[in-house]
C-alpha cells in the first residue's frame, strides 16, 4: 500500500533555507535527459542519456522511494531539513516524476526514434514486413522464443504470479467464448529485444512485436483482442543489521534473494490498458492508483543499450585515449618516482593502467613484502584483484577490506571475497552499521634505508570500467604521516582499535565534518581580517545541513563560495542576506563528473583534500571516509586552475542552481568563445605535472 495518496500537495518549493533532497535530485535526473534532447550531441549518446535517465529512476524507486513509502506507512511523521514529511515528499515526487517520464517518452518517439531512421537504423512493425522476413521471424520465433514464453492467467486467477522487477511483461486481452480473461507474458531475458530483420540491413522489430504477431500460438482457440506493455519496480533496499563477520556474509545472501521479492513500488504500464485492467493488476500487486505511472510509447528503455551497441563510429563520440605518461607506464619506474615526488592522477585524462601499475608492484617486486587495499564496486572482471591474487600466491602478505555492501555489487563482491580468500588473502567486510567507502591502497616494500610505505588515495573505485567514463582524481605519495595514518587506519578496518586522531588524513565519521566546518570557520576568520577569503568544493551531493550552514555563514561573512555540485544540492544559492556570495554550477557531459576536491584558499597559502566524501549525512556519519591533503604546489595550483576554476567557465554542458532549486543551463555570452570543461581536460592531464628529468632512465 502507498503513502502517496496521503497528502496534499506540500509546499517543497517555498522553503527559503535548504533545497529537497529527492527533488533536487530528481532536477539532476532531469539534466541527464536534457542531454538525450541536446543535439549537439551525437545520436547513440543521446540514445546512451536516456538509458541512463530510466535507470537512474528505476533505481531511485527501488531505493528512495520505498523507503520513503516505508516510513510513511509505518506512521514516520519526522521532517526533512526542509520540512517535509515522508508523505509530502512522495507527493512532491510523483507531481516531479510524471511529467519527466511523459518527456523522456516524447524524446524518444518525436526526436530519437526518427533520428535513427534518418541514420539507417530503423525499428518496424512486425506487420509491415515482406512476406518473406515475416516467414523467417516466425521460423525464429518458434526456434528461439516460443520455448521461452509462458502464458500466467491473471484474470480470473485462483493466486496472482509473481512479477519481477524490472522485467517486460505484456498484458495479454482474451475473449473465451464471451469470457473476458486477461493473461500474462514475460518476454524472455536471454534473447535480444532488438530484433534484427533478414535481408534488411540495420532493420529491426522488437521482441514484443514480434511475440504480439504470435499471440495466436500462445493462446489458441482463444480470441485475442489486444495487449500492452508493463513493468514492475520493487523495492530494493533491504538493511543489514548482522553484526559478525559470518553473520554478515549469510546477511547478505540472504539479501539478494529478499531484494528479487521485494514489495512492490511502481508498477508502469502503457496508456492504452484499460482502467479495468489497471485495477486488477494494481490489485494483484497491492498498489495503489498514484502508484501506477501511465506512459505513451516505449515500455523499458533497456532496449536503447542494445542500439548503443550497433557498430557507427560517425554516430558515438570519437574515442578518447587516456595518457600514459612514459615515466609512469610500468612498475619498475613508477614506485621510484612516487619516492621523488607524489603523482596525482586525473581519470579519465590519465591512463588508470597506472593505478594498476602500481598495484602490480604487489606481484612483480621482490621488494615489495605486503599490501594492504580497500575494494567497493571492482566490476566483474579485475586486473586489481586478479593482481592481488598473483601477489597473495607469490607470498606476499595482503590484507583486503571488501565492502559486502555496497549496493547491486554484493553479489560481484563476495564473489572476489571468496576468490582472494582461498587465494590465503586476509579478508575482512567491514562493520554491519557502517559502509567502507574510502578509497585506499599501501605497499609495504623494505629498502636499502629500511621500510618505506607507498600509497594511493583516490576519489573513485578500483574498476577500470567506469575508469574510462568517470572523472576521479588520484594521489600516490610516500608522505610518512600520510602512510602511517593509513596504515592505522587499517587497523581500525581489519582489527580493532579506538584510534581518536590522524596525522594528516580527515576520517569519517571521526572528525571529517568537524575539519571541513573549521576550515570554512578559518575562511570567515581570514575574509574578516583581510577582505578576501575563497572556498572552492567539487562533488557529487551536499546535503549535510551543517556544512550547508557553515556555508551559508561563510558567504554573509564576505567568503566567495564556488560550488560545482554534480548531483544533490540542498544548498540554495544567491539568496538575499543568506548566500549571495554563493554559486552552484553543474556539469553533466559525456564524463560522468565524481571526483571529489575540497579547496581553501587559506590567505594565500591554499589547503586542498581529495578523497571519496560527499557532504551528506550518510558519508559523515555512516560510512569509513578519507580525505588526503595535496600538499605539493605545483599539484595544489592544478587542482584549482585547471579543474576547479574552469567549472565556472564552462559553458557548453554547465547548469547554474537557482535559489528555486531548479537549473538553467549555462549559454556563451554574445560573442564569447565555446569552451568545453572535459574537452579542457583531454589537453591537460595531471601527469603532466610529473617532472621527467628527476629519476635516471
Amino acid at each position: 500500500m502507498s503513502a502517496l495518496n496521503q497528502s496534499n500537495r506540500p509546499g517543497w518549493a517555498q522553503h527559503s533555507r535548504y533545497v529537497n533532497r529527492e527533488f533536487s535530485w530528481l532536477q539532476f535526473n532531469s539534466r541527464v535527459l536534457a542531454e538525450a534532447e541536446n543535439r549537439n550531441n551525437p545520436l547513440i549518446e543521446r540514445l546512451k542519456f536516456l538509458a541512463i535517465f530510466e535507470s537512474n529512476l528505476d533505481e531511485f524507486f527501488m531505493v528512495r522511494v520505498s523507503g520513503l513509502i516505508e516510513q510513511a506507512e509505518t506512521g514516520v511523521t519526522e521532517v526533512t531539513p526542509d520540512g517535509l514529511s515522508p508523505s509530502q515528499q512522495l507527493a512532491m515526487i510523483t507531481e516531479t516524476v510524471r511529467p519527466l517520464r511523459a518527456r523522456a517518452g516524447e524524446v524518444w518517439e518525436r526526436d530519437l526514434k526518427p533520428a535513427l531512421a534518418r541514420a539507417g537504423i530503423t525499428i518496424k512493425p512486425f506487420a509491415s514486413l515482406g512476406e518473406q522476413a515475416r516467414r523467417d521471424l516466425t521460423d525464429y520465433f518458434h526456434r528461439s522464443v516460443f520455448p521461452l514464453c509462458t502464458p500466467l492467467q491473471l484474470e480470473p486467477a485462483t493466486t496472482f504470479p509473481f512479477i519481477s522487477s524490472l522485467s517486460l511483461n505484456m498484458a495479454v486481452e482474451l475473449d473465451d467464448d464471451g469470457t473476458q480473461r486477461l493473461a500474462r507474458v514475460k518476454m524472455p531475458t536471454n534473447v535480444p529485444r532488438l530484433v534484427p530483420v533478414p535481408g534488411e540491413a540495420s532493420t529491426f522489430i522488437l521482441l514484443e512485436d514480434l511475440v504480439a504477431g504470435h499471440l495466436h500460438l500462445l493462446f489458441p482457440g482463444v480470441k485475442v483482442l489486444d495487449r500492452h506493455m508493463f513493468r514492475v519496480i520493487r523495492d530494493a533496499d533491504i538493511e543489514i543489521r548482522e553484526l559478525e563477520a559470518a553473520d554478515l556474509i549469510s546477511a547478505i545472501e540472504q539479501t539478494l534473494r529478499l531484494r528479487r521479492y521485494g514489495d512492490p513500488v511502481l508498477l508502469e504500464c502503457e496508456e492504452s490498458l484499460d482502467d479495468q485492467w489497471v485495477s486488477t493488476l494494481r490489485r494483484g500487486l497491492e498498489l495503489e492508483e498514484s502508484d501506477v505511472m501511465r506512459v505513451k510509447g516505449l515500455v523499458g528503455f533497456d532496449l536503447l543499450w542494445e542500439l548503443a551497441r550497433i557498430d557507427r563510429p560517425g554516430l558515438k563520440f570519437a574515442p578518447h585515449v587516456p595518457v600514459l605518461h612514459e615515466r609512469l607506464a610500468h612498475h619498475e619506474t613508477l614506485l621510484p618516482e612516487i619516492a621523488q615526488s607524489d603523482v596525482l592522477l586525473h581519470h579519465p585524462y590519465d591512463s588508470f593502467r597506472t593505478v594498476e601499475e602500481f598495484v602490480a608492484s604487489a606481484s612483480l617486486d621482490p621488494k615489495v613484502v605486503g599490501i594492504k587495499m580497500t575494494l567497493y564496486r571492482v566490476g566483474s572482471e579485475s586486473p586489481i584483484v586478479e593482481t592481488l591474487l598473483r601477489a597473495a600466491e607469490a607470498g606476499k602478505q595482503v590484507a583486503v577490506m571488501v565492502e559486502l555492501k555496497a549496493r547491486f555489487d554484493e553479489s560481484n563482491n563476495l564473489g572476489w571475497a571468496r576468490a582472494l580468500e582461498r587465494a590465503g588473502v586476509h579478508i575482512t567486510f567491514g562493520f554491519a552499521e557502517m559502509k567502507v567507502h574510502c578509497k585506499l591502497c599501501l605497499l609495504v616494500r623494505s629498502e636499502p634505508s629500511g621500510i618505506r610505505q607507498y600509497a594511493h588515495i583516490g576519489t573513485g573505485n578500483y574498476n577500470p570500467s567506469t575508469a574510462r567514463i568517470y572523472t576521479d582524481l588520484g594521489l600516490m605519495t610516500t608522505d610518512p604521516d600520510i602512510c602511517q595514518d593509513i596504515g592505522e587506519l587499517f587497523n581500525y578496518l581489519t582489527g580493532f582499535s579506538r584510534q581518536s586522531a590522524y596525522r594528516k588524513l580527515l576520517v569519517a565519521p571521526l572528525n571529517l565534518r568537524e575539519a571541513i566546518i573549521e576550515r570554512i570557520e578559518r575562511e570567515i576568520d581570514w575574509c574578516q581580517k583581510t577582505g578576501r577569503g575563497r572556498i572552492i568544493f567539487k562533488l557529487n551531493s551536499l546535503v549535510d545541513p551543517e556544512v550547508i550552514d557553515g556555508l551559508y555563514e561563510a558567504s554573509r561573512a564576505g567568503v566567495e563560495v564556488l560550488l560545482a555540485v554534480r548531483g544533490i544540492c540542498c544548498l540554495r544559492p544567491r539568496v538575499r542576506r543568506l548566500s549571495e556570495n554563493i554559486k552552484v554550477v553543474s556539469i553533466v557531459g559525456r564524463f560522468l563528473e565524481h571526483s571529489r576536491i575540497y579547496y581553501f584558499e587559506n590567505n594565500g597559502d591554499p589547503e586542498t583534500f581529495i578523497g571519496s566524501a560527499d557532504m551528506m549525512r550518510r558519508n559523515l556519519d555512516r560510512r569509513i571516509e578519507v580525505l588526503v591533503p595535496v600538499q605539493d604546489p605545483r599539484m595544489v595550483a592544478y587542482l584549482r586552475d585547471t579543474v576547479l576554476l574552469p567549472h565556472f567557465m564552462d559553458n557548453q554542458n554547465a547548469w547554474e542552481l537557482l535559489p528555486t532549486g531548479l537549473y538553467r543551463r549555462i549559454r556563451p555570452a554574445r560573442d564569447a568563445a565555446p569552451f568545453e570543461l572535459q574537452r579542457f581536460h583531454m589537453q591537460h592531464p595531471a601527469s603532466a605535472l610529473v617532472p621527467n628529468s628527476q629519476i635516471p632512465a
